[in-house]
Formats: C-alpha cells, sequence, structure tokens
C-alpha cells in the first residue's frame, strides 16, 4: 500500500498526520520549511506573520483539549510562543519522524486511482505515489491584491510582506483594510509613522480582548441560545461595550454580528479616538504619490500597505479537481471531495470561536473515513455518495454570511461541530 500525503506542517497538517498515525494508515509528510509551525513559524518563506502578531482568539479557546498550552504562556500568545507550541506538540506525538522537511509540491495528478506527489527537496525532484493527499498548506498564504486605476511612485506593499513597524518611520502611510491584520498594523503604525490614515469600506463589529478582566471569548452563557437570537444578543452587547463604530467616524455595519469576522483589538479604537489615524472612504485613483479617494478628497503619502486579505491557493493541482465553484472548493463538510473519495481539503474552514480542536474533530473524522475505506469498502462507498449529494451544502446555521469570496468557507461553529460528531458516531460501529 501506497503512503498517504499531507502537504503542510502547520496546526492542521500536524494533527491531520497524528490523527493518520493513530489510525495505522502509512503517512509522508511534506512541509516546504526546515521545521513544523506553518505560519506561526515567522521564519519560514510561506510565513505571512509580523513581529508584532498575537493570536485574535485566547489561548484556552484555541488550543488542541488534550495537549493545552502551558500556564505562563500568555492568554493571547506572541507567534514565537505559538510557534513553540507546535514544536512541542510535534515532539509529543513524534510527528517529527514522518515530515520531509524543505519539500516543496510541485504537482499532484491523478494516476490509476492513486496520485502522483511531484515535489523538490533541496534541489532534487522527488516522485512520490500516494494512495490518497490531505491538503493542509493553509488558507493565509495567497495575497488578495485589489487593482487600482492609476499609479503610485512610492512604496507598495501587501500585509503579507510587513514584517517590523521600522518601514514606517517618518512616514505618511496608508493602510487599505479594516481587518483584523490591518488594525493590528495600524495600531503598529501609529509609533512610528509621520501620519496614518485607513481606509475603511464597510462596517465592521469591533470586540476588546478582555471585558472585566477575562478574555472576551470566554464570556457567555451556558446555555446555548438559538443562532438567531445569539446575533441579536451579541450585538447588542458589543454596541454597549464598544460603542457605535459611527461615533468613531467609522461606518456602521449594515449586517448583523457573525455574518462576517468581527476585529478584535484593544487598541484600535483607542488610537482612533485620539486622532492618531484617520478614516478614509475608498480608493478612487492613484496619481503619483498622491491617493484620491471617492469622497472627492485627496492626500500625500509615501506608502500604501494593503491588508486586504489573502485567496484559497492550491498552486500544485488542477482546480477542476476541487470540484472549485464561486471562490471556494464545493466539498462535504468543507472537506470530503464529491469528484474524488482520496483528495481531502484539511481547514479550509473558518468560524468564530472554532479553535485548533475544531480542526483536530475533522482531522479525526477523515482518518475514520480512510480507515474505512480500507477495511470496508462498501460502507466506504455509501459514505461516499453522501459526500456526492451533499457536497457544497453550507453549515451555516442559518446566518446570512456576507457574499464575500474570503467568507466562501465560514460555517457556523456550533453546527459544524455536532455535523461532525454526527458524523463520527455514525462510523463508530464499523471503524
Amino acid at each position: 500500500m501506497h503512503p498517504y500525503v499531507v502537504i503542510g506542517a502547520g496546526p492542521m497538517g500536524l494533527c491531520t498526520l497524528r490523527r493518520l498515525k493513530e489510525q495505522s494508515i502509512p503517512v509522508v509528510g511534506l512541509e516546504a520549511h526546515s521545521n513544523v509551525g506553518g505560519l506561526w513559524d515567522i521564519d519560514s518563506a510561506t510565513s505571512t506573520m509580523y513581529d508584532s502578531a498575537h493570536l485574535i482568539s485566547s489561548k484556552r479557546m484555541t488550543e488542541f483539549a488534550d495537549f493545552p498550552m502551558r500556564d505562563e504562556v500568555a492568554t493571547y500568545p506572541r507567534h514565537d510562543q505559538m510557534r513553540q507550541y507546535f514544536r512541542d506538540y510535534a515532539e509529543h506525538f513524534n510527528l517529527y519522524e514522518d515530515y520531509r522537511f524543505n519539500s516543496t509540491v510541485e504537482s499532484i495528478t491523478p494516476q490509476g486511482g492513486q496520485w502522483l506527489v511531484v515535489y523538490n527537496q533541496n534541489g532534487e525532484r522527488h516522485d512520490l505515489l500516494a494512495s490518497g493527499v490531505l491538503l493542509a498548506n493553509g488558507t493565509l498564504h495567497h495575497p488578495n491584491r485589489p487593482q487600482f486605476k492609476g499609479e503610485f511612485n512610492g512604496e507598495h506593499i501587501h500585509s503579507c510582506d510587513y514584517r517590523s513597524a521600522d518601514i514606517f518611520a517618518d512616514k505618511r502611510v496608508l493602510i487599505i483594510g479594516c481587518g483584523n491584520s490591518g488594525c493590528d498594523i495600524a495600531v503598529d503604525a501609529v509609533h512610528r509613522a509621520k501620519s496614518v490614515d485607513m481606509v475603511v469600506r464597510r462596517g465592521y463589529y469591533f470586540l476588546p480582548k478582555f471585558v472585566a478582566g477575562r478574555p472576551t471569548d470566554t464570556l457567555g452563557g451556558k446555555v446555548r441560545l438559538p443562532n438567531k437570537l445569539k446575533q441579536l444578543v451579541d450585538g447588542t452587547l458589543v454596541r454597549l461595550i464598544s460603542g457605535k463604530p459611527s461615533a468613531f467616524g467609522l461606518p456602521d455595519p449594515d449586517y448583523k454580528m457573525y455574518e462576517s469576522h468581527p476585529v478584535v483589538n484593544s487598541m484600535f479604537l483607542h488610537h482612533i479616538g485620539h486622532g492618531d489615524i484617520t478614516v478614509r472612504p475608498s480608493v478612487e485613483q492613484l496619481n503619483g504619490s498622491q491617493v484620491q479617494f471617492n469622497d472627492g478628497t485627496c492626500a500625500q503619502y509615501d506608502l500604501i500597505l494593503e491588508a486586504t486579505g489573502y485567496k484559497l491557493h492550491y498552486p500544485f493541482i488542477a482546480n477542476e479537481h476541487l470540484n472549485w465553484h464561486d471562490g471556494a472548493p464545493q466539498l462535504y463538510l468543507n472537506v470530503f471531495n464529491p469528484l474524488h473519495e482520496n483528495l481531502f481539503v484539511m481547514g479550509m474552514v473558518e468560524a468564530a470561536g472554532l479553535g485548533w480542536q475544531g480542526r483536530d474533530d475533522q482531522a479525526a473524522l477523515v482518518a475514520k473515513v480512510i480507515r474505512m475505506q480500507i477495511d470496508n469498502p462498501k460502507a466506504a462507498a455509501k459514505f461516499h455518495n453522501k459526500v456526492k449529494a451533499k457536497a457544497g451544502v453550507r453549515i451555516d446555521g442559518g446566518i446570512n454570511y456576507l457574499q464575500l469570496e474570503r467568507m466562501a468557507y465560514y460555517v457556523h461553529k456550533a453546527d459544524y461541530l455536532a455535523a461532525i460528531k454526527g458524523e463520527m458516531r455514525e462510523l463508530a460501529p464499523g471503524a
């Protein structure tokens, strides 16, 4: 039997490889960097991390349930603490022995019901025939670069290239995009730049990291409210805690809580309120060192930084194999492929509060399914029929997510985890 191949040694790749090993499934991990950690290893060429980056969810709501972070680790860990956490995880579960590092995947193509994986390790080509492939290379690597009219003759970068606030020293800075990274970077910039403006094109819900001394994501009643009622209640609480964005000169959201990802930042509104950051509307045109906005105003800048997010990117495999439609692969539970039962997309899932444990639950289910495919092909065929029938059915909990490409793979946490657990229960008798 040929091994299964896991691509990536970030948190998703690590827990995927671990769960396959637990099911005695032969597995090889391929990782482009020289160590584990993925996005959280700032020294990796594929990392988009920056010096000031911290986790935006608290450690207890994010960690693997059976591998908690150490007590001395900060409530919102810095990137280097996260990197060490994933290295410790790999050591603890003996995952290093199964990885081939410095291995960049070049292509994945079907071959007689299996997959030919071509990768380059330290300048040497390798061909590996795999019984199945699990794509865990992450969702935050390929920058989304908007197109603007005109040209800018100053520095113009994307947040994926940002590392240190040193680049802002004594410069007039324009940041485009008001997501979590954009707000983090704006807070960095105010301490070094001559001026900081930010383009904010739509409204956001803003949350502090702590409320009454507790991490915000740990608050809430023990009784689960209906999804629509929770939207209303939590949206009202956010307005009470943070106020209306329009009070700070920001647009108010024209959608309900959880229909887009909230911004979790305790300092951004502080700096807006102190005049350290000037809010700007959408860019109309670039003209040398000048930027014209759609309200008719203009301003001069030395540096533009686009904090405009990322696109799903699996460059080594044709989109046709991923059942790609409307901005994302259409898969059952965001994982199982209706076209190929031995090709899995791992970690292509976002939900408020899902954490690494939610992704580990996903990995455990996939490992069970692969074990079933090996041991009980008849039951596996029945499961694959379900995959084909339900591929692309979104587990949204009735939430009307914004029709944006970056929201195409968002799910409702509680409903998604319930669906994963439901499939695990169904598989248990024959697994």
